[in-house]
């Protein structure tokens, strides 16, 4: 079965969730497929858990005991580079919204689907992966500077803030550049899922990337939005 396929190194994943049989559960299918698990129920505890012991991939609930998971999420941002895929209610879109704007890189509804949470997991893993084959590693437009194997992105040559889900999305884009990407392929790449028409996390982040990289958010030049197709960065603006 697919689901028996392992990382090529066991990746460290902590889960922070107080619900225990989830998390025992999700503990025990994730260590069959090949990783390392680390299991934490208290909310204020992820913090320190996060930044002590930096895995691969940090597993986050919404709701906790102690500090909730946009709050987790929001204070550690800035010292963990790894990616956080965070749980949510399937029906409350603004939690969603929230968690990508407090820096998760994905989310994945309740109730969680093992082999759905397994894929998710593994996009976000090889998207952070160094290692990963490609092409060209870095790009230059203007005074904008991509760097794919640092995964860092400069303006004027000051580093920008971003985080892990915001350099995919501006990587995907600007090795594209000149082209016009529908949300159906940025889904596909990104998140290795069909676009439901739904989702507004793809929105979210250009919202937020577009400041950073110097482009105005209410009149862009750099990222255009192309109605009713997707998005589009042009490459001499």
């Amino acid at each position: 079965m697919d689901d028996s396929l392992e990382p090529q190194e066991q990746d460290h994943v902590l889960i922070i969730e107080d619900d225990e049989r989830l998390a025992g559960l999700t503990r025990d299918y994730l260590e069959a497929n090949g990783f390392q698990v680390t299991l934490e129920a208290d909310g204020a505890r992820g913090v320190e858990q996060i930044l002590t012991l930096q895995p691969d991939l940090v597993i986050l609930d919404l709701m906790l005991p102690g500090e909730d998971g946009l709050s987790i999420c929001r204070r550690v941002r800035a010292d963990y580079p790894g990616p956080i895929l965070m749980l949510t209610a399937r029906t409350d879109d603004m939690d969603q919204v929230l968690g990508l704007e407090m820096g998760a890189d994905d989310y994945v509804p309740k109730p969680v689907q093992p082999r759905v949470l397994l894929a998710r997991m593994r996009a976000l893993l090889r998207r952070t992966d160094p290692s990963e084959p490609g092409g060209e590693t870095r790009l230059a437009f203007g005074n904008l500077e991509i760097d794919s194997a640092t995964r860092e992105a400069w303006l004027e040559g000051e580093r920008i803030d971003l985080t892990s889900a915001e350099f995919d999305l501006l990587w995907l884009l600007a090795s594209n550049a000149g082209r016009v990407l529908t949300r159906e392929e940025i889904f596909s790449q990104l998140r290795g899922i069909k676009y439901d028409g739904q989702d507004r996390s793809i929105d979210v982040r250009v919202s937020r990337i577009r400041p950073k990289i110097g482009d105005d958010p209410n009149q862009p030049h750099r990222i255009k939005t192309v109605r009713s197709k997707g998005y589009l960065f042009v490459r001499d603006s």
